[in-house]
């Protein structure tokens, strides 16, 4: 039987019905360099804490899953090498071979539920790779199975766009926009292409996803966010940042689990730095948002 290992604080949240947000740990690992992943990671769960919920970062650590991680767990994750990037597949290969693993989106949300726990916040999914239509990100299908909101701020606009979100339609996946009535870009606020509906407060999203439960939905939904105006990226630097990092990538024949790392860490090079800023204030946005959801969907189960 695998245990999983609760922090103190969530395994109090479980027990009093408070709200949770889970948060992912490729971020930390993989995401970005040390020690400004720590430093995201802690303000990431602050963030949640700030709108009333509790934050439940989702790792494995020598095989082990945690829930929750404590300070030194989050700074010997931010720290480590070698950790093992860890979506749907992973996970048991993880647990048998006693490694440390980082959750990707697809990862976290098997676990979230495994748990209860049904809000979680990341920066951005992954979806369908731009030239490379057969590259299709687990995350996906995650979506399409697994009853877990994920909010975030769209998927990352170095994919294909259009294609991502038809996949997204054939699993099912309702898409609603946040304050918003198209898709975000993830660097920018707006791609141009429909939701599947708006929402305009965390209550009407926490409505939402009430009746998806009454219905017996076992699909997840997808929250997106837009980037914050303020911290955004211009369209055109995003569009011409995003090609040259793609050439960069096929030039050097980096694809599969490798391949979205390497872009975004080209696109910091490009942008000087702009990207890395916008990834930052939209990880906090999201955090901020799915946990003002978390509140009001345990308000509306608690009448």
């Amino acid at each position: 039987m695998i245990e999983f290992l609760h922090s103190p604080e969530v395994q109090e949240a479980l027990a009093t019905g408070r709200p949770l947000v889970a948060l992912e740990s490729t971020v930390i690992s993989h995401g970005l360099p040390y020690p400004e992943n720590l430093v995201v990671a802690r303000a990431m769960e602050s963030a949640i804490r700030d709108q009333g919920a509790i934050p439940a970062t989702i790792a494995i650590l020598r095989g082990e899953v945690c829930i929750g991680l404590t300070d030194n767990q989050l700074t010997r994750l931010a720290e480590a090498s070698g950790v093992r990037k860890c979506s749907r597949r992973d996970v048991p290969v993880a647990l048998a071979q006693r490694q440390d693993g980082a959750t990707t989106v697809a990862g976290t949300m098997v676990l979230a539920h495994l748990t209860g726990i049904r809000l979680f916040a990341t920066g951005g999914i992954g979806g369908v790779h731009r030239g490379h239509p057969f590259d299709v990100s687990a995350d996906l299908m995650e979506l399409g199975r697994t009853p877990v909101c994920v909010v975030c701020a769209g998927a990352k606009s170095l994919l294909d766009l259009p294609a991502t979100l038809e996949v997204l339609e054939t699993q099912g996946v309702p898409v609603l926009g946040y304050q918003t009535d198209q898709f975000p870009a993830f660097f920018t606020p707006a791609s141009g292409l429909p939701v599947t509906a708006r929402a305009d407060t965390p209550a009407d999203v926490a409505a939402i996803l009430d009746r998806q439960v009454e219905l017996g939905y076992s699909g997840g939904t997808l929250v997106v966010v837009p980037v914050p105006a303020e911290d955004a990226l211009v369209p055109g630097e995003a569009e011409d940042a995003i090609v040259e990092a793609v050439r960069r990538a096929d030039a050097a024949a980096i694809f599969g689990p490798a391949l979205t790392p390497y872009l975004l860490a080209q696109i910091v090079q490009i942008t000087g730095g702009r990207s890395l800023a916008a990834n930052r204030a939209l990880l906090f946005n999201n955090c901020r948002v799915a946990a003002q959801v978390a509140v009001a969907w345990w308000h509306l189960s608690s009448r």
